[in-house]
C-alpha cells in the first residue's frame, strides 16, 4: 500500500476535500452538517455547521467555498459503519451555496434551475471561465428514485442550465485538461461518462437514444463496485474513488484502467491533489471517518482560482 498518512480521524462521513494554499484540507462533513478544516499538525477546526447535506466544496473565483447540499440524508447503521440512506424526514431541498471562509456567513447561489428544485447535489468543479458545473446524485426514497443531472452556471447573474438530464444517479464531476470535456461518474453503474463540449457549459449534441446517453462512455467495472468523486491527473487520466473494492481507479481518457490503488476502506468517497508539485493525493475514507494523504506517481492537474 503507498506510503499513507491519516492526517485526521473521528469525522463524520466526510467528502469533498480541498487542498489548500496554506497546507491545510477543507472538507465537508455530510452525517455532521459542518465545513471543517484539517490543519497539518491534525487540528480539526469547524468553519461552520451547514444545514442539511453539504456533499461536495470548491474554493471559488471570489475566493468563497462552494457547497453542493444534497439536503440532507437518513443514516443506516451497517456492521462496521454508518451509511447514507434515502430521503429523510427532514429533507430540505438541495442547493448550491457559498461560504466565506472568514466570517462563515452562508449564502444559497442557486436553488432551482426553472420551475425544477434541485434534488441532490453531489460534486462541483469550476471552469477558468468562472463557470460552476455540478452533478445532482438526486435522492431515493421507499420505492422510487430522482434520476440524476447534471448542471451549469453561467458566471454572469448565476444563471442555472441544465446539460444533462436522464443519468442514473450522477456524481464525481471533473474537466479535462483543455476543458474540452466533462467527466461524470455514475455511482450504482461504476461508468465513466465523458461529454464533449462545444461551449462553456454547452455539451455538443450526439444522436442519441436517449437523453441521458449524450455523453461517450469511456469505462466501466465489472464486478461488485460503484463509483463516488473524482478528480484529474495532469495527463488527463481520471482518478475515480471507488466504493466496495476501497481503491482509487485511474482510468485513461480512452478508457484503460491504469491501476487501482487500493486505500484501506470499502466507502472510499473522495480525492484531490496538492502539496509539492500536486503529487500529494488527500483522499477522504468516510466508511472510517477519515482524511489520509498519500504520495502519488503522477501530478494532479491545477485547480482553476485554487492551484494556478
Amino acid at each position: 500500500m503507498p506510503n499513507i498518512r491519516v492526517l485526521a480521524t473521528g469525522l463524520e462521513f466526510p467528502e469533498g476535500p480541498v487542498a489548500m494554499p496554506d497546507g491545510s484540507v477543507v472538507l465537508v462533513e455530510i452525517r455532521g452538517r459542518r465545513l471543517t478544516r484539517i490543519w497539518p499538525d491534525g487540528r480539526k477546526e469547524v468553519i461552520v455547521e451547514i444545514p442539511g447535506g453539504p456533499n461536495g466544496a470548491a474554493l471559488g473565483p471570489d475566493g468563497k467555498m462552494y457547497i453542493c447540499n444534497n439536503g440532507g440524508f437518513s443514516w443506516i447503521p451497517t456492521r462496521n459503519t454508518i451509511m447514507p440512506g434515502p430521503q429523510p424526514d427532514d429533507y430540505i431541498g438541495g442547493s448550491i451555496q457559498r461560504v466565506d471562509l472568514q466570517s462563515g456567513k452562508i449564502e444559497t447561489v442557486v436553488h432551482t434551475c426553472g420551475e425544477h428544485p434541485l434534488r441532490g447535489p453531489n460534486d462541483l468543479v469550476f471552469d477558468k471561465h468562472g463557470g460552476l458545473w455540478f452533478s445532482d446524485l438526486g435522492k431515493r426514497r421507499a420505492r422510487d428514485m430522482d434520476v440524476g443531472a447534471v448542471y451549469y452556471v453561467k458566471p454572469v447573474a448565476n444563471e442555472i442550465v441544465e446539460a444533462v438530464l436522464g443519468m442514473l444517479p450522477a456524481n464525481g464531476i471533473g474537466l479535462s485538461p483543455d476543458e474540452n470535456t466533462v467527466y461524470v461518474a455514475e455511482t450504482p453503474t461504476a461508468r465513466l461518462w465523458a461529454y464533449d463540449l462545444s461551449a462553456p457549459g454547452t455539451v455538443r449534441p450526439h444522436d442519441v437514444i436517449y437523453r441521458g446517453e449524450r455523453g461517450r462512455p469511456v469505462a466501466g467495472l465489472g464486478g461488485y463496485q460503484m463509483f463516488d468523486s473524482l478528480a484529474v491527473e495532469a495527463s488527463g487520466n481520471v482518478c475515480v474513488a471507488t466504493l466496495v473494492s476501497g481503491c482509487i481507479s485511474v482510468i485513461a481518457p480512452d478508457g484503460t484502467l491504469v491501476e487501482q490503488v487500493p486505500t484501506g476502506d470499502r466507502v472510499t468517497t473522495n480525492i484531490a491533489f496538492g502539496g509539492p508539485e500536486l503529487k500529494t493525493a488527500y483522499i477522504t475514507l468516510s466508511g472510517k471517518g477519515e482524511l489520509i494523504a498519500m504520495d502519488w506517481t503522477r501530478p494532479g492537474l491545477p485547480l482553476n482560482f485554487l492551484n494556478k
